[in-house]
Parts: structure tokens; C-alpha cells; sequence
């Protein structure tokens, strides 16, 4: 019985949670990605969702050269690495995931350039060691 009654407080609790996270469906404009805030939506699609698998494809291609072209560049230019990964590196889906909320929890972040926005999560996220 109390295995029944922590596993349904834990159903509640991730509901309300869920619940409360603004959602909205994929746009044809958001594939056009002119801000932070756009990217976040491309990225917080779900596959069932109309458009969820080219908005996720998408947002992993967009996200994934942002980051290869900043290293490319730190490289080039023997500059010292702005990201650090830890090993075992986090999924890619996890890190995306905290970009949306990262990017919707100030209003100034959704209008921001994407590649920006996105660079400065992620050296926030995986700072260097200095």
C-alpha cells in the first residue's frame, strides 16, 4: 500500500510539473529561428507532435555546429576552450532540455540571437576549468 501511494504522489508531482510548463506546437515560422526563444520551441518539440521530428533534428543539427564552429574558432585561433565537457558527457537530449528552460526562464533570453543565446548556456553549463 505505501509503495502505491509514493508511486502515485510521484505521478501527481510530475504532472503538476508538466502541467505547468508552457506548451505549444511546432510553428512553420520557428524553423526560421531569428531567436533564442524559437530555437527553445524547435528544441522542446516532442516526435508525436506535428513537425517534432524535423523540429528535433533541427534543433540537434543547429545546436551541434553552433558548438563545433565556437571550438573550431578556439582552435584556429589558440584561444583556451570556452566549453569543457565532463565524462561521461551528459545525453544531448538532457543538455537541450535544460537549454529550453534555461532560455525561457528570463523573457531578455527569447529574443536573443540563437547561436548566441545558445553558446552562452552552454559555456555557463560546461564552464573550463580556469
Amino acid at each position: 500500500m505505501p509503495d502505491r501511494t509514493i508511486a502515485f504522489g510521484a505521478a501527481l508531482l510530475l504532472g503538476a510539473s508538466l502541467a505547468s510548463a508552457p506548451a505549444r506546437a511546432v510553428e512553420p515560422r520557428d524553423f526560421e529561428v531569428p531567436n533564442a526563444g524559437q530555437l527553445g520551441n524547435l528544441c522542446a518539440a516532442k516526435r508525436p507532435e506535428k513537425d517534432g521530428v524535423a523540429a528535433e533534428n533541427f534543433c540537434h543539427g543547429f545546436t551541434q555546429a553552433a558548438v563545433d564552429m565556437q571550438l573550431t574558432q578556439e582552435r584556429k585561433g589558440n584561444q583556451p576552450r570556452s566549453i569543457c565537457f565532463p565524462k561521461p558527457a551528459p545525453k544531448r537530449s538532457a543538455t537541450l532540455d535544460e537549454f529550453v528552460t534555461w532560455v525561457r526562464a528570463q523573457p531578455t533570453r527569447l529574443s536573443a540571437p540563437p547561436t548566441e543565446a545558445f553558446l552562452q548556456f552552454m559555456t555557463e553549463r560546461f564552464p573550463c576549468p580556469k
